[in-house]
């Protein structure tokens, strides 16, 4: 009973500092301090929203399932075409924004789902690098397809989504999908999903339906990666189907790989920071890549398990460390 009472606090708490750093972005933004910039800074936010999605979603397949994925920019691609075909469709009905949102929301989200399901039912019984040319060659499938559907530009740039991916609606939608993986990667069916990571024959043996887990991990995660791209769709409200390319599955994966395989919140820090190094390298566009490769050597070499490894932040954690610093300080000083 004392241990449910605590996590209830520590939810309480982790949800209050949530608030907290909501409350004072928001403040940043509306008292004027950022002047022209502001826009500027609630576009890179907004980014790092949809990007943190995209890399925790990947995560759930390679760090927590233990596969390589290198097409997970499909699924994207899938939520952002299908949210936006959608909402082209009902922006004449009179739907407020907020309405239209979700549902170009739960549209990506459940268009990726089902076609990760189509793809993950035979691809997953393939494990290392078969799965990774696999997942290769479906996200190929998917752009050559949208670029050769009429529906989706045909090739062209496909211009006129409406602008819905506010920040401060990007936002929340980030804590419930981040929060939402937490609690599945703690369920029951993560610690499963784990067991078959750390030892696929003896799972198997003990009687687990692996191929079942893997396909309900696989189609978790792009139901995210189509909520990511329906949030990308309605921000960018233009798109064309080389967005969605091989590079881009490789920029995710390597966030995975410096924030930590295995850790929510080393893929978080690896997506501000793939959000933040464009902007942070705009007068040299042309190394960007260079950059990732730099930073990623550095990290296989010091750190292999990423910056964060397995490692969770915990704000309630971080408090009572402090606090219990605080005491044994207070009492060593009495012991004087």
């Amino acid at each position: 009973m004392n241990k449910i009472q605590n996590k209830k606090w520590a939810y309480i708490i982790n949800f209050i500092g949530i608030c907290i750093l909501f409350s004072l972005l928001m403040i940043l933004f509306n008292s004027g301090i950022l002047g022209t910039s502001t826009n500027y800074v609630k576009g890179i936010l907004t980014t790092a929203c949809y990007t943190i999605i995209m890399v925790a979603s990947l995560n759930l397949l390679t760090g927590f399932m233990g596969e390589f994925s290198l097409g997970h920019a499909g699924f994207m691609s899938v939520g952002a075409y299908s949210s936006a075909i959608i909402t082209n469709m009902l922006v004449d009905k009179g739907i407020p924004d907020i309405i239209l949102f979700v549902i170009a929301l739960i549209v990506g989200g459940f268009a990726a789902a089902i076609t990760g399901t189509l793809v993950g039912i035979p691809a997953l019984r393939l494990r290392g690098d078969y799965l990774a040319i696999v997942t290769i060659a479906f996200a190929e499938i998917i752009r050559v397809a949208f670029t050769n559907f009429a529906i989706t530009g045909g090739g062209r740039t496909m211009s006129g989504i409406t602008k819905l991916s506010k920040f401060s609606w990007c936002f929340w939608v980030m804590v419930i999908c981040v929060t939402f993986m937490y609690m599945y990667v703690r369920s029951r069916f993560g610690r499963t999903v784990i067991a078959i990571r750390e030892d696929y024959i003896a799972s198997a043996a003990s009687g687990i339906n692996v191929t079942f887990y893997k396909v309900l991990t696989f189609t978790i995660s792009a139901f995210f990666a189509g909520v990511a791209g329906a949030m990308y769709a309605h921000y960018m409200t233009a798109m064309i189907p080389t967005n969605f390319s091989f590079m881009y599955s490789a920029e995710f994966l390597t966030e995975v790989i410096i924030g930590g395989t295995g850790s929510l919140t080393g893929s978080i820090m690896g997506a501000i920071f793939l959000s933040a190094l464009p902007e942070l390298m705009r007068d040299f566009s042309n190394y960007r890549m260079l950059a990732y490769s730099v930073v990623l050597l550095l990290v296989m070499i010091f750190k292999p398990s990423g910056i964060f490894g397995t490692y969770e932040f915990s704000l309630t954690g971080a408090l009572s460390r402090l606090f219990h610093k605080k005491e044994k300080g207070k009492g060593g000083a009495a012991d004087e």
